[in-house]
């Protein structure tokens, strides 16, 4: 399999543009044409993962956090980059990133995050909105005996979703007309001859960017000449993208609880915990994987009784303490490797998906990734 056809799956679980402005996923090193049969799916790329991948013959390393995050201004294989960027090059493995737009994608890091600490995931909302996908509206007359079709085929390509409901539209009848000029060849009518057309007007909303495929559909599907139809854009958006998550426990607990059972959820983390004053039970939870110190302030606005990240540093705690939230942190590594395995899984769906799927693709998950810090 190509290693496009693999950057392309990544993009439908993580698009690239959900990305921060800062960040740098994608292909860091390699050849989107080179063949790939095994891929290795960590959280950094380290000496030991790239000998890992060596020892396991896989062909391309997909990671959380980018090898290449700054500007290089030289390859220097003296230096720790440099020297890794070598290694992958001389034996033919390619280096993907998927960060932040992971971090905010639906099923990514936060939301395998929520699942794990057992927030419902029913209930979960944005905790800091990156993004708002503009909508919309199409709508577009049609003969007829050939309203289904065209209402199949914009459907098809994923226009009329609201919520959880999809193949969402309207239809009014009436009466178009028209006038054929010459060297036309009208469906119904001929030239010259006006002509009055029982019609449906078919209305329906899909975000901004699926705006051209939604088009060609339609224009496919319909049996005019020259269609008819109007491009509304909303003012309603039809979702939004966010780092973090907000969700509710099944059952309220003392933040001592709460703490313990992260501990035990997140492989026995070495979790640090900034406790209020008030000693209150612990329902809504607020988190953000990684380094989500940033976000305190949110999530007290946002009324959690605790927040969940990594790397809290000591001003972080005593601000927390002084606006009363509870928080906890266990660590950059812990809130972020459980998307590892999910990530797994995720690629493989992906991929069967594929009509022309090759079945020799072996995605596996690191076995040998630790936390940098250890606790004694």
């Amino acid at each position: 399999m190509k290693c496009q056809t693999i950057m392309d799956a990544m993009e439908r679980i993580a698009p690239k543009k959900f990305a921060e402005e800062w960040d740098n996923p994608g292909l860091l090193v390699g050849s989107p044409e080179q063949d790939v049969r095994r891929i290795l799916v960590c959280l950094d790329v380290r000496d030991e993962i790239i000998d890992e991948a060596i020892e396991k013959k896989c062909d391309m390393i997909i990671s959380h956090h980018p090898l290449i995050f700054h500007k290089m201004k030289n390859l220097r294989t003296d230096l720790p980059t440099g020297k890794m960027i070598a290694r992958l090059i001389t034996n033919d493995i390619a280096s993907f990133a998927a960060h932040t737009n992971l971090d905010i994608a639906a099923g990514g890091v936060n939301d395998v995050l929520a699942e794990r600490i057992g927030l419902d995931m029913a209930t979960l909302t944005p905790l800091d909105v990156t993004m708002k996908h503009d909508l919309v509206k199409l709508a577009v007359y049609v003969p007829v005996d050939h309203a289904d079709a065209v209402r199949d085929a914009i459907c098809r390509v994923d226009a009329g979703h609201i919520g959880n409901y999809s193949s969402c539209t309207f239809s009014v009848k009436g009466e178009g007309t028209f006038l054929p000029g010459e060297g036309t060849h009208p469906f119904i009518g001929e030239a010259g001859k006006l002509e009055h057309v029982d019609e449906v007007r078919i209305e329906t909303i899909f975000p901004v960017e699926l705006e051209k495929k939604v088009v060609r559909a339609m224009i496919a599907a319909h049996p005019y000449e020259e269609p008819a139809y109007d491009l509304y854009p909303m003012r309603n958006a039809w979702k939004t993208e966010s780092l973090g998550r907000v969700g509710m426990l099944k059952n309220a607990m003392s933040m001592g609880e709460f703490a313990k059972n992260v501990k035990t959820a997140l492989n026995d983390a070495g979790v640090r915990v900034v406790k209020a004053k008030d000693n209150r039970p612990i329902k809504k939870v607020g988190l953000c994987s990684g380094s989500g110190a940033e976000f305190i302030d949110r999530a007290k606005i946002l009324g959690c009784d605790a927040y969940v990240t990594g790397d809290v540093r000591y001003h972080d705690a005593q601000h927390a303490v002084e606006i009363g939230m509870n928080v906890i942190d266990a660590g950059h590594f812990a809130t972020e490797y459980p998307v590892v395995p999910a990530l797994v899984e995720r690629l493989k769906s992906e991929l069967s998906k594929m009509k022309k799927r090759r079945d020799d693709i072996e995605i596996i998950p690191d076995t040998i990734e630790r936390d940098f810090f250890e606790f004694v």
